[in-house]
């Protein structure tokens, strides 16, 4: 085909098994040993990139047009002859290994925040499980969302990837903006952080007396990265929740903990006074509880409005037809998947259980709870796109489930605990791979490519995922440990869980403080504001959703500096090129950083003098802005360059 845009039927108005797809040879195939390798570097540098960036901020940013666009300039160079056959293999394969991150780093790490260590090879096994056990079970689900659901499930951001790989003569630009943003996060992060940190780069204002308050600003490019990317509805959400927690909620408690008689204690660190309590400590014992409890609720209210989803999915998917138009291709190795991810789960379930009562029951609870919201996953995917995938909430749901099985059976220790988290990751990796790779498969149906051909490679991508996260966890094991408001890693997520599963297993659990948060968050749920948003902002420290607030802001300048709707709209594609490489960048070159100080490489170093102050932080955050919005404002629409 030699139009460079998809059929207008791709987007509907046509019987899914009548479409005829951009290409429509079957013959072609997308793969080789080149995209093979390809692939499996994407997957792992978009894996370790999401881990990272993910614990660092609370979000993650799909990998599907990244891909797409480094694909497409590594099909034009090695593999040309694949085509946009190869190109889109090597987007899923992207999609793949991020996928994993962003599923798998809401709980691991909790095994860590409760004491516990993990081993290697829990952490893959069980993350394996997950992977082909959420791909079995959404190919056997293809021709009713894929096909049969064809224009009525839109698949946003799969129709965005395949306009991204019809037009591939545009990833030159896509590229080289990547390119600059990869050097500004690594020319800055090698300054500031993991490498060299001669120079300073938090802002910190604090009132410690009558009103007991605290603004703090961490100049992180992958932080402002990704405020480009999710724009400034989300990132001023977040900030709300922040400025609702750093001003309001804090400052109350703080007010109050000043009239505590000498000898009170904090409830859980006896060596603090309460009456000599300053912010961080009241955030660390008190607003994050409250906040914890803002997220429980709202992952359970998200949980129970998917309950109409989930009635209809399962319902159509038990009466939806076999068709004979190809969509069933594979049905042999999609058994072969499912029941690959039955096996090597309860032989997970046997690895990490207490005993084998403890191994049948949590993998039979863990499989059907995974069952129904891998459906519910790919169901939403084909409505909203994996960026605004509940996956944490679906999460919660599940976990709380689980924990009170555990609770009634009597499993309370904290060998349990870890077996329960370890179970809760077999969940969380299914659902994650599940939206992942239905947004995968939609783009190759729209495409024209081999729907076995993205179900093995995704796999193959998915597995690479699961060993680079569990890999990239344990490395970064000793930081993540650390907790309070000097964590290197916020691990909103992976906080809440290890909260509740230790809270309610030990008993433990600050029901008051819980509660407060279940009511503020009932609160935004009756003025319609979205929960999961406000509470992960009220739970991260301020430094993070400030620097993501600023990213936001970026947009809203160069949207208002475009005279056409062309303009804005190239300079904004431009802009999210350029951010993607703002986190890529940061991600990668924080993680060789770490590698470098724990192999004895790099000593850590402190920031001293002039270099240490918020004069410094302030001047490389001017610096940072401009080196941003500069090139992003400067392009222009590829028709109207001379």
């Amino acid at each position: 085909m030699s139009e460079k845009k998809l059929p207008k039927e791709a987007y509907g108005g046509i019987s899914g098994k009548d479409y005829v797809p951009y290409i429509t040879d079957k013959s072609k195939k997308g793969t080789n040993i080149a995209i093979l390798i390809a692939g499996v570097l994407l997957a792992t540098i978009f894996a370790a990139s999401t881990a990272y960036s993910g614990m660092k901020s609370g979000l993650t940013v799909a990998a599907g047009i990244p891909g797409a666009i480094i694909g497409s300039m590594f099909v034009g160079v090695f593999a040309k002859e694949k085509g946009i056959l190869g190109k889109n293999i090597l987007q899923g394969m992207s999609s793949g290994g991020e996928s994993i991150a962003s599923g798998m780093i809401f709980v691991l790490p909790a095994i860590i925040l409760i004491g516990s260590q993990i081993t290697f090879l829990e952490g893959v096994v069980i993350g394996i499980g997950g992977v082909l056990f959420g791909i079995g079970c959404s190919s056997l689900v293809y021709s009713y969302l894929i096909v049969e659901e064809h224009g009525k499930l839109m698949y946003p951001e799969s129709m965005a990837i395949s306009e991204t790989l019809v037009a591939s003569n545009a990833g030159g630009d896509a590229i080289k903006f990547m390119g600059i943003g990869f050097v500004i996060s690594g020319i800055i992060n090698v300054l500031t952080s993991s490498f060299l940190n001669v120079l300073n780069n938090t802002m910190t204002f604090i009132g410690s007396r009558f009103y007991k308050w605290k603004f703090s600003t961490e100049v992180n490019p992958l932080l402002l990265g990704i405020g480009f990317i999710v724009g400034l509805e989300v990132s001023l959400t977040m900030f709300a929740g922040s400025i609702l927690s750093n001003f309001g909620v804090a400052p109350l408690i703080g007010y109050f903990t000043d009239m505590a008689a000498n000898g009170a204690v904090v409830w859980n660190d006896p060596a603090i006074a309460i009456n000599q309590m300053d912010v961080n400590s009241i955030s660390g014992s008190y607003v994050k509880y409250i906040g914890a409890g803002m997220m429980l609720c709202g992952g359970i209210i998200g949980a129970l409005k998917l309950i109409p989803t989930i009635i209809v999915s399962i319902k159509e998917t038990l009466k939806a037809k076999s068709s004979k138009d190809g969509s069933s291709e594979g049905s042999s190795s999609e058994m072969l998947i499912l029941l690959g991810g039955i096996i090597v789960g309860f032989v997970g379930a046997f690895l990490v259980s207490q005993s084998i009562t403890m191994a049948v029951v949590g993998a039979i609870v863990s499989l059907i709870l995974s069952l129904l919201f891998v459906i519910v996953a790919g169901r939403l995917t084909g409505t909203i796109g994996t960026s605004n995938l509940p996956v944490s909430g679906m999460t919660i749901a599940s976990l709380v489930i689980l924990t009170l099985v555990f609770v009634i059976m009597g499993w309370k220790g904290q060998a349990d605990n870890k077996s329960l988290l370890l179970f809760a990751t077999f969940m969380v990796v299914a659902i994650s791979i599940a939206g992942g790779y239905n947004q995968s498969q939609k783009v190759t149906y729209i495409i024209g490519g081999s729907k076995r051909e993205m179900q093995n490679y995704f796999t193959i991508a998915g597995i690479v995922g699961v060993v680079v996260v569990t890999g990239t966890i344990l490395l970064l094991s000793s930081q993540l440990a650390i907790t309070g408001s000097d964590a290197p890693f916020a691990l909103p997520q992976a906080n809440l869980m290890s909260t509740l599963t230790s809270g309610i297993m030990s008993g433990n659990l600050p029901w008051v403080m819980i509660i407060v948060g279940v009511f503020m968050a009932l609160v935004l749920f009756f003025l319609n504001l979205p929960i999961m948003t406000v509470a992960i902002g009220f739970y991260l420290p301020i430094s993070t959703t400030s620097i993501i607030l600023v990213g936001a802001l970026i947009r809203v300048f160069v949207e208002n500096m475009s005279k056409t709707e062309a303009e804005k709209e190239a300079r904004v594609s431009n802009g999210i090129s350029l951010s993607s490489g703002l986190v890529a960048g940061g991600s990668i070159i924080g993680l060789i950083g770490i590698i470098l100080q724990v192999s004895g490489v790099i000593k850590p170093n402190i920031p001293t003098g002039f270099a240490s102050t918020n004069a410094m932080a302030l001047i490389i955050l001017a610096v940072l802005v401009v080196a941003t919005t500069i090139p992003i404002v400067s392009s222009k629409p590829k028709g109207s360059q001379k």
